[in-house]
């Protein structure tokens, strides 16, 4: 697996600093690269948790704070907190959060600083994948949620349907590299970002890790043609 940097820090370090480096074209690229789908695929795995009442809202992996932004937007918590490793990533977050509802604090998904049994829901988008161990983050996530509050996870997954299996895998390998490498300070990122998404145990396999970390799965959405995946579970 290529690694965002070569040394002998841990994953969980290297994955800080690559995302601390990238910061700044962070918000630009994911919409360049995606073409602005992403937008969709955000609102309408944010829309599976509308059935739920939510008080206070935990976004994971937050970086820019994209996703809590939205979630405030749609589902009117209270109160959401968002957690990233990156303090770049948070910076941003909170420049652009439009209210004092909002809290960014700087913490390891794997070690929350939040009470048991203290969350009303937590979502991931586009981070579980960076997770240095995810069957720990999993089993922290669940332990900061209320019983049967729910759990969003939003990523990619692999392809398996030709030929948009060849035409994704030419474009995450090959070209978004490319376009990362112009426009990011760290031309390793977006190769990352491919490796990444790949090994992650994606459809069923990341279903079984979400039960077997004492989750009840729900269901999941597909989007795409299964691009991206949005897995919805209660704990």
């Amino acid at each position: 697996m290529i690694k965002p940097y070569h040394s002998e820090d841990s994953k969980k370090e290297q994955v800080k600093k690559m995302f601390d480096g990238i910061a700044g074209t962070y918000d630009f690229l994911n919409r360049f690269l995606s073409l602005g789908i992403d937008i969709a695929w955000r609102k309408k795995s944010l829309q599976m948790l509308t059935p739920y009442r939510i008080s206070h809202l935990l976004d994971i992996a937050t970086g820019t704070g994209d996703f809590a932004i939205m979630g405030a937007s749609i589902l009117q918590p209270e109160k959401i907190t968002g957690l990233d490793l990156s303090a770049n990533m948070l910076k941003i977050a909170r420049q652009k959060s439009p209210s004092s509802r909002f809290e960014f604090v700087q913490g390891d998904s794997e070690r929350l600083q939040f009470a048991d049994d203290s969350m009303d829901a937590a979502t991931v988008a586009y981070g579980v994948r960076n997770f240095e161990d995810l069957d720990a983050g999993l089993r922290e996530i669940r332990r900061v949620l209320k019983p049967g509050s729910p759990f969003l996870v939003l990523e990619f997954s692999r392809v398996e349907r030709f030929p948009l299996k060849q035409l994704f895998f030419i474009y995450s390998r090959y070209i978004m590299p490319v376009i990362g490498k112009l426009f990011s300070l760290d031309p390793n990122a977006y190769r990352y970002l491919h490796e990444s998404m790949h090994a992650f145990p994606s459809g069923i396999d990341f279903v079984k890790r979400l039960e077997s970390a004492g989750f009840r799965f729900i269901r999941l959405k597909k989007f795409s043609f299964g691009i991206c995946t949005a897995y919805l579970s209660e704990k």
